[in-house]
């Protein structure tokens, strides 16, 4: 490691941490640790939503889909735009008015506790995995410029994340996460820079080498293959879980009450889409120019292979770019700034994840609705915090020997873990009729689907039971399971009721 990289990695860190230093002061009560006092405008709070996508899996995992394929993944980033226009016209409005920080909260009032409990269970579980497939991507970046093995470095990553959430509140989540959101985004634009500038046959034959190898296209456009990552499979699979980002997951919800009027947290919702779709297509494109850069340096891409030993190679790919290739300084600030923009979305999960076990466990479930004091609230939301740290970071730890793709992980686990949610959410919001009966009639059949597409591949599932069926498409079966389901059995009580 280039010492010029190790002074601006610890010092920028040191930056970051200090932030949270800063906010503390505003942090030592739960409505500023979970709300930052509702007093943010709508731009920065937009800069943090933004900063929430531009995580290490875009970082790491979208150069490394696009080396070794091609953009067909940008097209989830275009379902943002749709998912952003049902959620500022409906979404926003409906949590704003309901004045409760926990997003499940209105689950409860809706068809019962059972309701609550079961997206809490989900929520944790997506959050979970989150943060651990982060904190792995940025340990894998942090790999290639430190030499330091990968156990080690999630550990302090885990650490350090933990202690930045425990002491700054969302307040300094946000400020932060608009701060890393910015210096990723010129971070990308001089890496490009760089890639087109250090081809040997300049710019275009860049441009030309990626686009011979089809690394621009989109992928298949067949309508009717279910199977394979085709454009509409991920359009679809985009749409759903940007719905359920925006609609029911609680680190969104809770920045709609962190802006100070209803009107600049629609805004945070269009600040942060309008942004990350060209900045997505930048790490595309990077990915693709990479593809260009190595072909002319097959021995070094077999270095990367040996380096990477179980895992995709290709997620090594622009940690080593950036390592090997960039002027003394510049690397360990990208990379930096990377680490940074890691903890402070994970710290975002801490945060919700905490105001979560807060909320909807300890106060309900434990307490039983009892007035507890500020002093207990700040206990609770700080043991969690600490707890759901540890937690990510042991199951970082598990996915260190996965084989995959970060991203493909991500989306994987996600589509699981948020399959049943949206589906409960938009039935209480959209039928009205809807009842507690018909709510978890479509539940239970909605978490039947979900397991059997998540494992209807597995060695131990019977063979009339093999679907084939794309993972992506699980949390869109989820969903259409649970809502259609109770539609039919809501229409069937009020005939009966007739």
């Amino acid at each position: 490691m280039k010492t010029a990289d190790a002074l601006v990695l610890v010092l920028y860190i040191a930056v970051v941490v200090g932030v949270g230093f800063w906010f503390a002061r505003r942090s030592k009560t739960s409505e500023g640790f979970m709300k930052a006092g509702g007093r943010l405008p709508g731009w920065v709070v937009g800069l943090s939503l933004f900063g929430t996508y531009l995580s290490s899996n875009t970082f790491i995992g979208v150069p490394g889909k696009a080396y070794a394929g091609n953009w067909n993944a940008f097209v989830f980033s275009l379902s943002i735009p749709i998912a952003v226009l049902i959620a500022s016209r409906w979404f926003v409005d409906y949590y704003r008015r309901s004045g409760t920080i926990s997003a499940y909260e209105n689950l409860e009032t809706r068809f019962g506790p059972w309701a609550r409990l079961y997206a809490v269970v989900c929520y944790l579980l997506t959050q979970i995995a989150r943060g651990a497939t982060i904190m792995l991507g940025v340990s894998i970046g942090l790999q290639q410029i430190t030499g330091w093995s990968l156990p080690a470095i999630i550990l302090i990553a885990g650490i350090l994340v933990t202690l930045y959430t425990l002491i700054g509140g969302i307040e300094a989540v946000i400020w932060t996460d608009a701060i890393q959101s910015i210096v990723l985004t010129l971070g990308a634009i001089l890496v490009t820079g760089l890639l087109l500038a250090g081809h040997p046959e300049g710019p275009s034959g860049a441009l030309a080498a990626a686009s011979d190898a089809g690394k621009f296209s989109l992928g298949d456009w067949s309508l009717t293959d279910l199977t394979s990552s085709t454009v509409w499979v991920v359009l679809v699979y985009g749409l759903f879980i940007n719905l359920t980002n925006f609609g029911i997951d609680q680190n969104y919800i809770q920045r709609y009450h962190t802006a100070n009027s209803t009107a600049e947290a629609r805004r945070s919702l269009w600040v942060g889409a309008l942004l990350y779709v060209p900045v997505s297509l930048l790490f595309f494109l990077i990915g693709s120019l990479l593809f260009s850069f190595y072909q002319q340096a097959p021995d070094e891409v077999e270095v990367i292979r040996q380096l990477a030993g179980d895992r995709k190679f290709e997620d090594s790919i622009l940690p080593h770019f950036m390592t090997h290739h960039l002027p003394p300084g510049v690397g360990g600030l990208i990379l930096a700034a990377l680490a940074a923009a890691a903890m402070s979305t994970v710290d975002t999960s801490l945060n919700s994840a905490s105001t979560i076990t807060l909320k909807d466990l300890w106060i309900r479930l434990v307490r039983k609705n009892a007035e507890i004091s500020d002093k207990e609230s700040m206990s609770v939301l700080r043991s969690a915090t600490v707890f759901w740290g540890a937690v990510a970071t042991g199951t970082a730890l598990l996915l260190t020997g996965n084989a995959k793709n970060i991203l493909d992980i991500w989306w994987q686990l996600s589509g699981i873990f948020a399959g049943g949610m949206l589906g409960l959410f938009l039935l209480g919001m959209i039928v009205k009729r809807a009842n507690n009966t018909a709510a978890a009639v479509a539940v239970t059949l909605g978490v039947k689907v979900i397991f059997w597409i998540s494992f209807s591949k597995a060695d131990w599932m019977p063979q009339p039971l093999h679907l084939a069926l794309h993972s992506n498409l699980t949390i869109v079966a989820g969903t259409l399971t649970i809502f259609l389901v109770g539609l039919f059995v809501s229409s069937l009580s009020k005939r009966e009721s007739t």
